[in-house]
C-alpha cells in the first residue's frame, strides 16, 4: 500500500507538509504506521497547480528519502492546491510511468489500495476505454487505468459520479470473471479547483483517510495518515465516503457504487 498528502487552501510550501513534519510524508516513506507495509520506497510524485491550468508533474523512482531534488523542490514551490504520493508497489514495476500522481489535462489522481485479481480483469476493464483514453496509458498499474475509468464515466462534470461508476465497472468485471470482488480504494484527485477524495473497499478493510486544518495556513489536508500525531484535530473519514473540498466548504456525502449489491462495510 502506499501513503499520500493532498491540500487546499492558502499557498504555501510544499515542504510544510511533504518534508518538514515530524511524521512528514518523507517520514511515512521508511516508516508508516497505519500501512500495510511500513516501507513506501517504490518512487514518489508531487502534482502542483500554479499559473497554469494544467498541474506541474514531478515523478521519479528512487525512494523519497533519497532524492535531494524532491526536497529542494519542496523548500522552493508554493501551492494553494498539491498532491503528494510515496509508492508502495501492489503490482507493476518500478518505473516512472507507474508513480503517481497521474495527471490528464488538469486533473491529477493518486491512490492508495487495489484491484484484487487484477491481472485477470484488466482485459476487460481496457477494453471499456474508448481508443483516445487506451491510447493514454503509460504504464501497467491498476491505479492509473481506474483513473483512466472515472475519465471515460464523467469525471469532468461528475466527479462523484464517475468515481462511483469507475468503481461498479471494476466489481461488475469481476463478477464477469467468475471472481470475488475485491476493490479497496482511497484515492484524492483535482481539477486544480476543488480537492476530492474518496474512501471505499468491498470488504471490511477500506485503507484509512484523515482530513484536518492546517492550522499554520489556514487551509485543509486530505491524507492517508497523519503527519503531525501531536495535532489534535484530525477527523477519521468513515469508509464508503465521497470527501470534495473548496475553498468555501467541506462536504462529505456517502460514496455507493450503483448496480449490484454492495459490499463494503464499516471499519
Amino acid at each position: 500500500m502506499c501513503r499520500w498528502a493532498a491540500y487546499i487552501g492558502p499557498e504555501l510550501f510544499l515542504e510544510d507538509i511533504v518534508t518538514a513534519p515530524c511524521h512528514s510524508l518523507i517520514a511515512q516513506s521508511h516508516n508508516a504506521l497505519e500501512a500495510k507495509t511500513p516501507t513506501n520506497g517504490d518512487g514518489f510524485g508531487i502534482a502542483w497547480y500554479g499559473e497554469r491550468e494544467e498541474p506541474g508533474l514531478y515523478r521519479d523512482i528512487l525512494p523519497a528519502w533519497s532524492d535531494p531534488n524532491l526536497k529542494s523542490l519542496c523548500r522552493q514551490i508554493r501551492s494553494g492546491l498539491f498532491l503528494a504520493h510515496v509508492r508502495a508497489s501492489t503490482g507493476g514495476a518500478t518505473s516512472r510511468a507507474n508513480c503517481h500522481p497521474f495527471a490528464i489535462g488538469r486533473w491529477a489522481f493518486m491512490h492508495n489500495g487495489q484491484i484484487g485479481g487484477f491481472e485477470q480483469l484488466r482485459r476487460r476493464l481496457e477494453a471499456d476505454l474508448s481508443d483516445t483514453l487506451y491510447e493514454r496509458i503509460d504504464g501497467s498499474t491498476d491505479s492509473e487505468l481506474f483513473f483512466l475509468l472515472m475519465v471515460e464515466e464523467g469525471l469532468e462534470t461528475d466527479p462523484k459520479g464517475a468515481a462511483e461508476r469507475a468503481a461498479m465497472r471494476v466489481i461488475d468485471a469481476a463478477h464477469a470473471a467468475g471472481i470475488e470482488p475485491h476493490l479497496r480504494l482511497t484515492a484524492a484527485f483535482s481539477d486544480g479547483t476543488a480537492l476530492h477524495a474518496v474512501r471505499y473497499a468491498t470488504d471490511a478493510f477500506a485503507p484509512t483517510l484523515y482530513t484536518a486544518e492546517f492550522r499554520k495556513s489556514g487551509g485543509r489536508c486530505v491524507v492517508s495518515e497523519p503527519f503531525d500525531r501531536e495535532g489534535p484535530n484530525w477527523q477519521a473519514i468513515p469508509p464508503s465516503s465521497f470527501v470534495t473540498i473548496t475553498d468555501a466548504a467541506v462536504q462529505i456525502r456517502p460514496f455507493a457504487p450503483a448496480g449490484r449489491a454492495r459490499l463494503a462495510v464499516a471499519v
